[in-house]
């Protein structure tokens, strides 16, 4: 029962940071605003480590690798604690760094489809909305809908386009599942 209650108190505290490491580096890539009270949160909850990262590992091409190497590391030795607690000894190492970086894109894919989801959502019942949540769940999902939208223009004022992105999402969430079974952790997008 305590080896339980430890691995639902890791897998949240593991989670959560990671949620925030992940959202830092979309809301880089995506160049959303900088000012907004939740990516101010995001760096702020992140700096500490990303700092000192930055150091060693430099960006490349706008892109911020050293935020993707804290989400590997991070992930990485949080699942290695989970399987110290839990299973009392560690897999090999290469297995444990690709189940990190399958829960890692797993947690971009759960991010991409949740923002998307509250999006679609607000769209209907707060439309124009100036709640800095929404603008900023906007600024994420506006590039990753452009490509969706070329493919499926809005239709008299109805955009059908996040229905291709939900698909695109769904077959990339069975793919890291059929990847992640092989480790013994089944990934679902819900």
């Amino acid at each position: 029962m305590t080896q339980q209650i430890l691995g639902l108190i890791l897998d949240t505290v593991t989670y959560l940071y990671l949620f925030i490491i992940i959202l830092r580096f979309i809301l880089q890539v995506s160049r959303a605003d900088f000012y907004n009270p939740i990516s101010q949160f995001a760096v702020k909850a992140t700096n500490p480590v990303l700092i000192p990262l930055r150091k060693m590992i430099p960006g490349y091409g706008g892109i911020d690798i050293a935020a993707i190497v804290l989400a590997l590391v991070f992930q990485f030795v949080m699942l290695g604690l989970k399987f110290l607690l839990l299973a009392g000894g560690l897999p090999d190492l290469v297995s444990l760094l690709m189940l990190s970086a399958i829960l890692v894109l797993g947690t971009v894919l759960k991010l991409y489809f949740f923002a998307l989801l509250i999006m679609i959502i607000a769209s209907w019942i707060a439309p124009g909305s100036p709640n800095p949540a929404l603008g900023l769940i906007n600024q994420i999902c506006e590039p990753v809908m452009a490509p969706f939208r070329k493919v499926l223009p809005p239709l008299g004022g109805l955009d059908l386009s996040p229905i291709l992105l939900f698909m695109v999402l769904q077959i990339l969430a069975v793919v890291l599942n059929g990847l992640s079974s092989q480790f013994g952790i089944p990934f679902s997008l819900l």
